[in-house]
């Protein structure tokens, strides 16, 4: 124990003497060898220069960067899609697709533009159901996995193994005693309160799970940062669901911490599935070494909606690709609004290409409505979506905390004619670090539709007037500022 103390001794008085040496390697590290935005380099670099060595090892479990690394491969559907993807970019400029979806009429660029970044074919012929609460949500999930026949595909970000799994593990069970395939991919970080032991269990009683970027050691996570978000769920290629909603007791309203909880899923019926079907099987591919390409299967059976007919595009980005698709889109849907903006979002900690657009959207004339919620579930990234709130605030945008319970809702509303929701918060660590994937809805009705809900929501809500934020206590100005000056890490 002794020999142990004095080596201990040696290599901390080693970091002492050169703590100025140590400290330029690594700045040039962060520097040199990451490309990132000027704002988070200087960031890091400001936290190395306050917590020397400590602010590396920050750097290490938070800021490696991963960008461009190409982790999915699609060799296997590469020809297929491309072709599909150049048919409707020729289509696009013929404006051969704007008369057979007049739905696009305004926004045929974006529709290019995301064939372009992500390859998001647009399909035309799905029905889509909205859910804004849980109960509701869980309840068409129950009955539409009690009809698969073939296989279930299930991603979420965090399952809880409580009361709300329970129900939805039972009937998985059942469906694989009757041969069911049914796959399980869940996040290490999110999902890190449930023992392996939990998991392990599931596959001996017949259900595949996978695990997306494993804790090291089972508990050291190193990949913090680059957290899969991703909510998918595909049953047979008849239904699938993305949105907000993860598996837990608290996305049911039975967390007193949060009470009531309002998010957004869809469901989808049509042609829409095949981009989350392809999604779910790039991420398990990646996580459980299976390459489910192999069976044709998985890609085919998807039958066109016979209700709504809306326009969709499933959009997905990550820090393996080399753009921000869902920031991208919704900028793009910024610019286009002509008459109102609806915007809900958990955390708004918006990069200046987003805040930039909001901003000259105020000052033109356009109705700016920004929803977050009343109360924190991550401190320091709520003060910091105050402080950007009251900026749209003090330029005249209509700002509102949802007093009910939490808001978890994700999305964009332009002009009652197009929306994007789906996994991403308005934050940079959804545009630029997490897994996220949204849908690019065309179609007035249902943008309709989605306007009334957060029409219906600002009855619960506290509109956050420019007195109100001028007359912000002093603390309260104090942790928008610190939480501000580290929102590039948040």
């Amino acid at each position: 124990m002794q020999q142990i103390w004095e080596i201990t001794d040696i290599v901390l008085r080693f970091i002492w003497a050169h703590l100025v040496v140590l400290n330029g390697l690594f700045a040039i590290v962060i520097i040199f060898f990451q490309r990132r935005d000027p704002k988070t380099v200087w960031t890091w670099l400001m936290l190395l220069y306050f917590i020397p060595i400590l602010g590396f090892i920050f750097y290490l479990f938070l800021g490696a960067d991963m960008h461009k690394r190409k982790m999915f491969k699609t060799k296997e559907i590469e020809d297929r899609l491309n072709e599909a993807i150049r048919q409707q970019e020729n289509q696009i400029k013929s404006r051969e697709l704007q008369k057979q979806a007049p739905n696009i009429e305004g926004f045929s660029d974006l529709v290019m533009f995301n064939l372009d970044a992500v390859g998001a074919v647009l399909s035309s012929a799905n029905d889509i159901d909205i859910y804004v609460d849980g109960n509701d949500k869980f309840e068409a999930l129950l009955e539409d996995i009690r009809n698969a026949e073939k296989f279930i595909h299930i991603q979420y970000y965090i399952i809880k193994n409580d009361v709300l799994f329970n129900r939805i593990k039972d009937i998985l069970l059942q469906k694989a005693a009757e041969g069911v395939e049914i796959r399980i991919l869940y996040d290490a970080m999110g999902c890190r309160s449930v023992r392996r032991s939990f998991w392990e269990k599931l596959n001996r009683q017949g259900i595949r799970t996978a695990e997306f970027f494993p804790a090291l050691l089972r508990r050291l996570h190193m990949r913090i940062n680059y957290r899969n978000h991703r909510k998918i769920v595909v049953i047979d290629n008849k239904v699938a669901y993305v949105g907000g909603f993860n598996i837990g007791k608290e996305y049911i309203g039975l967390d007193s911490r949060f009470g009531y909880w309002r998010d957004t899923h869809l469901r989808i019926q049509g042609e829409a599935i095949l981009g989350l079907e392809l999604r779910f099987l790039l991420d398990w591919n990646y996580a459980a070494r299976e390459n489910l390409f192999l069976e044709s299967a998985y890609l085919d059976g998807i039958l066109p909606g016979k209700r709504d007919y809306c326009n969709v595009q499933i959009i997905y980005s990550g820090p393996d690709t080399s753009l921000q698709p869902v920031r991208d889109n919704y900028v793009r849907l910024i610019n286009k609004a002509e008459h109102k903006i609806y915007i809900q979002t958990p955390y708004f900690i918006p990069d200046d290409a987003l805040l930039t657009s909001l901003l000259i959207a105020i000052h033109s004339g356009v109705e700016v409505n920004l929803m977050i919620p009343c109360k924190p579930d991550h401190p320091f990234v709520y003060w910091a979506t105050y402080s950007y709130m009251g900026e749209l605030v003090m330029a005249g945008a209509n700002c509102y905390t949802y007093d009910r319970g939490f808001l978890h809702s994700k999305g964009l509303i332009v002009d009652d004619k197009a929306f994007c929701y789906g996994t991403a918060n308005m934050d940079i660590r959804s545009f630029a670090l997490n897994f996220e994937v949204n849908a690019v809805v065309y179609d007035e009705a249902k943008a309709k539709e989605m306007t009334r809900y957060f029409i219906d929501d600002l009855q619960h809500c506290t509109r956050i007037t420019k007195d109100m934020y001028v007359g912000r206590s002093l603390p309260l100005r104090i942790k928008e500022q610190i939480s501000r000056l580290l929102s590039p890490l948040l």
